[in-house]
């Protein structure tokens, strides 16, 4: 029952202050956000690729509140492409965005969330590479998949991602299999209410299961957003009965979780996408990955326990 006050506490400015104070805090962040800068990140590319794996970048920033900041977000981008450009991974190293840090919810923020991220979606196009809209809470999804389709019609590799644990996402899956499009399944993040999400993991992980058998079923490209063993095998399993090969589909970790099955998986001829996130505004990512898995929030307070 902690996630909801871990959440709740990820939108507050006083634990912000607290958090960020603490001397244990940065090295604890580390394990999650392996860099603040571009200069600090590209090492971290180049070692995953390495060894294998593939990446999904995610530049983290929260509470955007004017549309200059949101053009910040959008610049920040489009300097990880340019330093992207010369390594020349292709689709090993893509980018995942969070339209609420292109101006989503602002004023107009459809439109100016659009604008903002139309150009990093064609400059990774440029590079061969793709872009995954991030999903955020539910009252945000009717304008992310309005986007996402609007980004199709000129980039169709542009991903996006759903959650299990809200009731529509069943009938968006059967939509975005139906189209073809890339789709990244997770079970959820954000605290939603009853009256649109699952409130009990094993009715989230039913529905994870209902829902992954329909994208690899569909036409698209499933992407599977999971640290869950058992999720892992199934979704092994659901592969072989619907006839796909080993790059047909992928799984996707978080950097800093289970990094030997990473390599496990990729060592088996996997699709191994690592999603690391980097940036200086880090601690509402930071709170989120603490609220989604108890293990985490053990890690940390052990960690203040030693180190404080």
């Amino acid at each position: 029952m902690l996630g909801p006050v871990i959440l709740a506490a990820s939108r507050s400015d006083r634990m912000r202050r607290l958090v960020s104070a603490a001397p244990v805090t940065k090295p604890v962040v580390d394990r999650f956000i392996p860099g603040e800068t571009v200069d600090e990140i590209v090492p971290i590319i180049r070692d995953l690729t390495d060894q294998g794996l593939e990446l999904t970048m995610d530049v983290v920033g929260e509470d955007i509140t004017t549309p200059e900041q949101a053009e910040a977000a959008r610049d920040a981008y489009l300097e990880l492409i340019d330093r992207l450009k010369p390594l020349d991974l292709g689709t090993r190293a893509e980018m995942s965005v969070k339209l609420s840090m292109f101006g989503q919810a602002l004023d107009g923020g459809h439109e100016l969330a659009l604008k903002n991220v139309r150009p990093v979606v064609e400059a990774a196009a440029e590079i061969g590479t793709t872009v995954t809209l991030d999903a955020e809470d539910h009252t945000t999804l009717d304008s992310m998949f309005a986007i996402h389709d609007e980004l199709r019609k000129d980039v169709p590799q542009t991903g996006c991602v759903i959650q299990a644990y809200l009731f529509r996402t069943e009938a968006d899956a059967r939509r975005l299999a139906d189209s073809g499009s890339r789709v990244r399944l997770v079970k959820g993040a954000y605290k939603e209410p009853a009256e649109v999400a699952y409130q009990q993991r094993h009715e989230i992980d039913k529905a994870y299961v209902r829902i992954l058998r329909t994208l690899m079923q569909g036409e698209g490209y499933p992407m599977i957003g999971s640290h869950d063993p058992r999720l892992i095998t199934i979704a092994q399993e659901l592969a072989r009965t619907a006839g796909r090969k080993l790059d047909e589909y992928e799984f996707q970790m978080l950097y800093g979780i289970r990094g030997d099955e990473h390599l496990r998986l990729a060592a088996e001829g996997h699709r191994m996408r690592v999603y690391t996130a980097y940036g200086t505004d880090w601690y509402g990512y930071f709170m989120r990955r603490l609220a989604e898995k108890p293990a985490n929030l053990r890690f940390f307070a052990r960690s203040m326990v030693s180190k404080g």
